[in-house]
């Protein structure tokens, strides 16, 4: 997979391409990650790529221009169709089910903007669509962007170590994930659970569901909103939540609507 990224700070880019899972990736040849600057793309002595915003207010937008020829040399630096995603606050709240759709494509081009936003004029006749990481503001789209190249890093085969990590990472079915331990057994912050030192494969794979589920409860409960639960999983979240697993907020959402229907 190939991404590009136009940005007023490539070597950025070039700085999270470098490290961990995305770094591996890009070692192992399955993604490949490039920087463009819209200042190599404008006009004048200055390379000027914002201005004043119509109507008044603070800050600068940034120009149609460069930033259009940015993206057209992106798109020509790779074979086939590419997306264009502007990370932006205005845009869909990026979620794991939507990193799994962008992974799936073979080309994507991250538009990064700064200051007060791009002009209007260019995210409608350039960009495909636009995506948020929270509701919350950043300086500029360098770091939603890092995040969403790391979340699609993971998703490429080969790009973990385990596989299998992936597959049970939060959200992936759409609860938060179970606690995990490791050494030592006992500690002076407390013990690891007795079940997940049993060898019971069974046992564990029910304890880690039912954590998963009491956690999601817990924490996320607006995660079980359209889902429908299966009578055993009812089950396992009042047992998790009756004090058989220890929780240390009960929830009173999951004996609502929140849960869903009942699946047999």
């Amino acid at each position: 997979m190939r991404i590009d990224v136009v940005s007023l700070f490539p070597e950025f880019v070039a700085q999270c391409a470098g490290f961990g899972v995305v770094g591996r990736a890009v070692e192992r040849g399955l993604l490949s990650i490039h920087g463009t600057n819209p200042r190599d793309f404008a006009e004048g002595n200055y390379r000027r790529v914002d201005d004043r915003p119509f109507g008044g207010g603070p800050g600068m937008v940034m120009l149609v221009d460069p930033l259009r020829r940015a993206l057209a040399s992106a798109r020509a630096s790779g074979d086939g169709p590419a997306r264009v995603v502007y990370l932006s606050p205005q845009g869909a709240r990026l979620d794991q089910a939507g990193v799994r759709r962008l992974s799936s494509l073979p080309r994507l081009v991250l538009l990064c903007g700064r200051y007060e936003g791009v002009d209007e004029r260019l995210v409608r006749a350039e960009v495909d669509e636009e995506v948020s990481i929270g509701d919350y503001v950043l300086s500029g789209g360098e770091l939603p962007a890092a995040v969403l190249i790391d979340a699609i890093a993971r998703l490429q085969s080969g790009a973990l170590n385990d596989a299998e990590s992936a597959a049970q990472d939060s959200f992936e079915d759409g609860l938060l994930d179970c606690p995990h331990y490791t050494r030592p057994v006992e500690h002076e912050f407390g013990a690891v659970p007795d079940v997940l030192l049993s060898g019971d494969h069974a046992r564990i794979a029910r304890w880690r569901w039912m954590q998963a589920l009491g956690r999601t409860a817990d924490r996320r409960p607006d995660l079980f909103a359209g889902r429908t639960l299966s009578k055993t999983d009812i089950a396992l979240l009042r047992e998790y939540q009756e004090g058989a697993v220890a929780s240390p907020d009960p929830s009173p959402a999951i004996a609502g609507p929140v849960v869903g229907p009942e699946r047999g």
